[in-house]
């Protein structure tokens, strides 16, 4: 089975909070949603949108103006090759954008929906104020003695870890997700006919 490698990168942190993973070439942006909210690590509580070479592609019912229908388009829709890449941007008032790069194609014989093989660094904190904030955030988080250092550790409600990074943990979470259904060889297929006396896909 063909899956696509990618790397989803977060933009404007550093050093990078990035993830690697395999991915079925024809899954549908709304459940490429569902696997991005995983592997980074956020909750889905906002909303989110592609924007990609056929233009902004989203949930139907945020009716986003000018967005085609996330449950409709397919990922090998809009990524055509190696090296091409569309913007996913979560949470409209944070403004996360990742950008997901396609590297390469991979032969994988699992009926996943989607692994993750790697990764580096912790999801920001939901609603910490976009890349500026989680940047203060974490200079807040360094410094006991600064003002807000109590306050920012309550709000967190549990000690938080930068460098944390989890890919059992994750793919887990994704194992969780409907599987990839299995495409039939034409041997098999062959077989079938000549059992039925009907020809392949009649």
């Amino acid at each position: 089975m063909q899956f696509f490698q990618i790397k989803i990168t977060l933009k404007n942190i550093k050093p990078p909070i990035w993830r690697r993973i395999l991915v079925a070439p024809e899954i549908k942006l709304d459940r490429l949603h569902d696997v991005l909210q995983i592997v980074m690590g956020w909750t889905n509580s906002h909303l989110h949108q592609f924007e990609t070479s056929l233009g902004y592609i989203a949930d139907p019912e945020f009716e986003l103006e000018e967005a085609e229908s996330s449950k409709k388009a397919t990922l090998q829709s809009v990524l055509h090759g190696p090296k091409s890449h569309i913007r996913y941007e979560y949470d409209f008032g944070d403004g996360w954008d990742h950008q997901v790069l396609l590297e390469k194609l991979v032969e994988l014989d699992e009926p996943v929906l989607a692994r993750c093989l790697e990764g580096a660094r912790a999801c920001p904190p939901e609603d910490c104020g976009g890349f500026w904030g989680y940047d203060n955030m974490l200079a807040i988080l360094k410094d006991p003695k600064h003002p807000e250092y109590k306050s920012m550790n309550e709000w967190l409600g549990s000690r938080f870890d930068p460098e944390a990074f989890d890919v059992e943990a994750i793919n887990k979470l994704l194992a969780r997700l409907a599987p990839r259904p299995r495409k039939a060889s034409a041997k098999k297929a062959a077989g079938r006919s000549v059992r039925t006396g009907r020809l392949p896909g009649v």
